[in-house]
């Protein structure tokens, strides 16, 4: 999920927004501020308005401290992670690789349940402290808020424990019968089902409780439900990949033959011999059989047509040097992550500063599509 506004980084690690938080944001400063009102009439609409917005702003803080938590597991694992996003129904670290073993997606899983509780814990603590007396709704600002967020962070930690994949809860399935079984696809199969099954449940009672006139709160659940299906068969579909491509290196599927084109030669020669005639995208360009940068239909189309016999192909290239590359001993998984996150279609490789050969989506769709056919 890829976020619409960058709020800047905390451990190296880039936080940022989707545009369907601000959504669920105003909801729930919506919520709070009528929740706040009811309890406590006297405080008036510009108190209620100010805690509402100041409990809306620490409750996602709260998300962020839970998806740092998996953040600062997976980084103590040798995962790199790229983002947190904040969305509609929470947040998600974009974590880079898959666990590598079943105690690792297991930490990476109850981690952010437990953060969410102990902050839910603390502050149900701290409202005690400063004199709630529980079922009672506090009297005072300050415990008001910290009793909401209380319950909460403290919801939040039971929802994440449902066994259903994506969920925290699904991740430390998925470890559980990784862990047992030994085989990390068969725990993602089992972990996807069960996951599909309490969402296509969570759907079916959403729609009950509507009809029944639960209203929207029905429609909130059956979303929900909607989305826990959507997320699992996604996060069903990556992981697969991944354990499809697992101990398959770039040089077992790269092509060692390429389109090369004389640095010497003009655009308009280099368009209407190459680029036109093959229909190929990406040609490595040579100086005296020597490899130096590549170049695509990107690069010919920044420069004027009239131009092009005036302009020679070293005069557009991208040098290997300022081109993302691949070694060819990296895991196969590693360079679809690379051709993905840069949306690129293939990938150079490159060897003790020569370059080897060339991964692309096709090579990687084509060992995905043998191996599913063989079973393997």
């Amino acid at each position: 999920m890829q976020a619409q506004m960058k709020l800047g980084r905390i451990f190296g690690v880039e936080i940022g927004l989707h545009y369907s938080w601000f959504i669920i944001a105003l909801l729930i400063t919506l919520s709070l501020s009528g929740h706040f009102r009811e309890h406590n009439p006297e405080w008036g609409d510009g108190l209620s308005w100010m805690l509402a917005i100041i409990t809306a702003l620490l409750f996602f803080a709260a998300l962020v401290a839970h998806e740092l938590s998996h953040a600062v597991v997976a980084k103590a694992r040798g995962l790199p992670v790229r983002s947190i996003t904040l969305f509609a129904l929470g947040g998600v670290a974009e974590i880079e690789k898959e666990a590598a073993d079943a105690k690792t997606e297991f930490w990476m899983g109850i981690v952010g349940p437990i953060t969410s509780l102990v902050i839910g814990i603390i502050c149900l603590g701290l409202a005690l402290a400063l004199g709630w007396a529980p079922p009672g709704f506090p009297k005072r600002p300050l415990p008001a808020m910290l009793m909401w967020l209380g319950y909460i962070n403290v919801v939040l930690a039971v929802f994440n424990m449902i066994p259903g994949f994506p969920l925290d809860g699904g991740r430390v399935l998925r470890a559980i019968a990784w862990w047992i079984t030994g085989d990390a696809k068969r725990a993602t199969t089992i972990a996807a089902r069960v996951g599909q099954f309490i969402a296509f449940g969570m759907i079916v009672f959403g729609v009950l409780r509507f009809f029944g006139g639960a209203g929207f709160g029905g429609l909130w659940i059956a979303f929900i439900g909607w989305f826990l299906l959507s997320a699992s068969r996604e996060s069903y579909a990556q992981v697969a990949i991944t354990e499809g491509l697992r101990g398959v290196r770039v040089a077992d599927v790269m092509s060692r033959e390429y389109p090369t084109a004389d640095g010497h030669s003009n655009l308009q020669t280099f368009v209407e011999e190459h680029l036109v005639r093959t229909g190929r995208r990406c040609f490595v360009v040579t100086f005296s059989g020597h490899a130096e940068g590549i170049i695509t239909p990107n690069e010919v189309s920044n420069v004027e047509r009239a131009r092009w016999p005036f302009t020679t192909v070293a005069d557009v290239m991208r040098p290997l040097d300022q081109v993302r590359t691949v070694a060819p001993d990296a895991a196969v998984s590693e360079a679809l992550e690379m051709i993905a996150h840069e949306d690129l279609n293939q990938l150079p490789i490159v060897a003790d500063g020569e370059l080897a050969g060339f991964i692309s989506r096709a090579h990687i769709l084509q060992l995905l599509q043998t191996r599913a056919e063989l079973h393997v």
